[in-house]
């Protein structure tokens, strides 16, 4: 539980129609293997102790006392399981029989909550035996105790901050309006469903979308437990499909007609996290709503969720590719705009060779076909000064001569030793003046250029130098239009090399290629026998460290502490503990430490779910202090 995370167990018995004794058996069994296993919410099917598919023997007095004995037994056998337990029953209240779930915590029955949706349609019968549930909780007695009976009922753990259970049974996922709506927005974060879905065709993809849909729209997690073998195939055949999503994606999830247990670590912190962002989510204050506490002890849940090193990046190929055609889409359109209502038909972009500046050229040249300009007015600068290389140099002018950009040269070695001159710096003392007069004489170039040619600057600075402050203030820190402003440095190898892949001109693909095999470095130190000295992973850490930790610190607002314990998981045998430590520092540090660049950036498309503009979403004070997050990660 430490960090927000907890082991939540979907699970699907072995049943015998109408047995409770054994049915109470397997759920004995399976309770104590999911416990043991970490599990510290545990669900199963609709009608577990009964079996789903009795049909009129649920009005038989014999097997409505039996699965009231075998719930006490089950609820005796959980007197040492620190989890909260989940199980389904046919119970008579007032004269009237109800489908409901029993929720069990250390020998204790905490309360029973019906289902609210009866079906009565298709293959469904439930009309005939079962009323729908109360809203608000009534106490009932059960065991020598009064329970509470209701659907208005949350669960809410001492020990972990932010988890309230509530709960759902089948139909109510299925209905216009379920019940998880209100229970969502009276504070629960974590929705259990007691299921017994029959299988027909097409079924189960529904079944995961509803899941999918319901956890996304109620930021929530969300536990499917459906009912499987064993179950009566008289006229209909139940797969057991147990899914577990959290805030639209799913955890995990099993193949159909397979009984057993599928285990999910929901992270509740990030589902605060949403909620506390999302300002069309309004939580309400429990109105109706009867709250019944539970403990959990407080433990370190042992993860078996993994978490993508590249999280801005589809790790499938064919998502990825639609990704890709997609952000570039996102791109071309935002410049297109930009030029329809400026009236403006030129280009200038600064070419180095380098990954950013090409992708920034093939949007470029995209947006103007989309426009009908020619390519012809698009001008690709090379500036080679001290630090460039042949290899960088010749495949800007190559990719400038494929696309159809005419190609500028302007060498600056005479225009910045002069500077030099001018300021009395020392053409030898390589510091950071010596590198940010040549990246501001790029920039000044460029914007004579357009203004010359009543053009437009186009940026090609992407959203991870943005976040480090890796860029020269007012150097290339500055443009018209920043194409690249939304987009990670570990998506833009994916863009490059996406139009690598698709672009069917061998030409173009050769030299993409070759873009993609070249060190990243601004290239503003002399190289060292004709190769690049100057690699910009080795100063402030590889990129996908930093579009790691970029990720979570502003999509989920996670913790420092919480951020190196998924890296070093993420990343083991990759990186060394120490050293993904070292970065994590450094990039709170320069994140911090370089707002004041982001709060002047130019305009630039948002093209995924985090991003650094200041008008958008990241409205940070350039003077903010980093201190409470340094020091947690020097307390580890």
């Amino acid at each position: 539980m430490k960090h927000g995370f907890i082991k939540v167990a979907a699970v699907t018995p072995d049943v015998r129609v109408a047995d409770p004794i054994y049915n109470a058996q397997q759920i004995c069994a399976k309770t104590a293997q999911a416990y043991e296993n970490g599990a510290k919410i545990i669900v199963f099917p609709e009608l577990s102790i009964s079996g789903y598919t009795c049909g009129d023997l649920f009005l038989q007095e014999a097997l409505l006392t039996s699965c009231k004995q075998q719930l006490e037994t089950i609820a005796a056998f959980s007197e040492n399981i620190d989890a909260l337990i989940f199980v389904g029953l046919p119970l008579e209240r007032e004269g009237k029989l109800y489908n409901v779930a029993a929720v069990i915590k250390e020998g204790e029955v905490l309360a029973f909550v019906p289902k609210t949706h009866i079906p009565g349609y298709g293959e469904f019968s439930e009309t005939r035996y079962f009323c729908p549930g109360n809203r608000e909780a009534v106490s009932f007695y059960f065991g020598g105790e009064m329970i509470p009976f209701g659907t208005n009922i949350l669960l809410e753990a001492e020990g972990m901050e932010g988890l309230l259970v509530s709960c759902e049974i089948c139909e109510d996922l299925w209905a216009a309006t379920s019940p998880g709506i209100s229970h969502a927005l009276s504070g629960a974060t974590l929705l259990v469903n007691l299921s017994a879905s029959d299988e027909v065709v097409g079924k189960d993809e529904y079944r995961e979308m509803l899941v999918k849909s319901a956890s996304a729209r109620l930021h929530a997690g969300y536990v499917y437990a459906g009912a499987g073998e064993g179950e009566s195939t008289q006229d209909l055949v139940f797969g057991g499909h147990n899914i577990i999503a959290e805030n639209g994606n799913i955890i995990a999830q099993n193949k159909s007609f397979e009984n057993g247990i599928v285990y999910g670590d929901i992270d509740i912190e990030r589902l605060r996290t949403e909620r506390r962002k999302i300002n069309t989510f309004f939580a309400g204050e429990k109105e109706n709503y009867l709250v019944i506490p539970f403990s959990l002890r407080e433990e370190e849940t042992k993860l078996t969720r993994s978490f993508s090193p590249m999280p801005f990046v589809p790790q499938e190929q064919t998502k990825r590719a639609q990704r890709c055609e997609e952000i570039l889409s996102i791109q071309a359109y935002g410049l297109k705009k930009r030029y329809a209502h400026t009236g403006c038909r030129k280009a200038v972009i600064g070419v180095s060779g380098g990954l950013d500046s090409t992708l920034a050229l093939l949007v470029t040249a995209k947006a103007f076909d989309l426009l009908g300009l020619p390519r012809e007015n698009i001008l690709a600068v090379t500036m080679p000064c001290f630090g460039t290389t042949d290899r960088t140099y010749d495949n800007a002018c190559k990719l400038a001569k494929v696309l159809g950009a005419v190609l500028e040269e302007v060498d600056m070695k005479e225009s910045v030793t002069m500077h030099f001159r001018d300021i009395k710096h020392d053409i030898d003392n390589h510091d950071v003046t010596y590198e940010n007069a040549q990246a501001r004489e790029r920039t000044q170039i460029l914007m004579d250029i357009a203004n010359r040619e009543s053009g437009m600057v186009i940026g090609t600075g992407d959203m991870s130098e943005l976040a480090l402050g890796w860029a020269t203030y007012n150097g290339d820190h500055m443009s018209m239009y920043g194409v690249n402003a939304g987009v990670p440095k570990t998506l833009v190898r994916y863009l490059v090399a996406h139009c690598a892949e698709t672009c069917e001109e061998k030409e173009l693909s050769e030299v993409l290629s070759d873009v993609l095999a070249t060190p990243v470095s601004p290239e503003l130190l002399p190289p060292v026998d004709g190769v690049i000295s100057q690699k910009t992973e080795d100063l402030v850490g590889p990129y996908e460290l930093h579009d790691f930790f970029l990720y979570y610190i502003l999509r989920f607002g996670y913790r420092p502490e919480k951020i190196y314990r998924l890296a070093k998981q993420t990343f083991i045998g990759r990186y060394e503990n120490e050293m993904i430590l070292k970065w994590l520092k450094t990039f709170y540090r320069r994140f911090f430490a370089q707002q004041f660049k982001r709060s002047c950036l130019p305009d630039g498309p948002k093209v995924g779910s985090v991003g650094v503009s200041p008008r958008g979403d990241l409205k940070m004070p350039s003077d903010a202090c980093v201190r409470i997050w340094l020091e947690e990660l020097e307390a580890l």
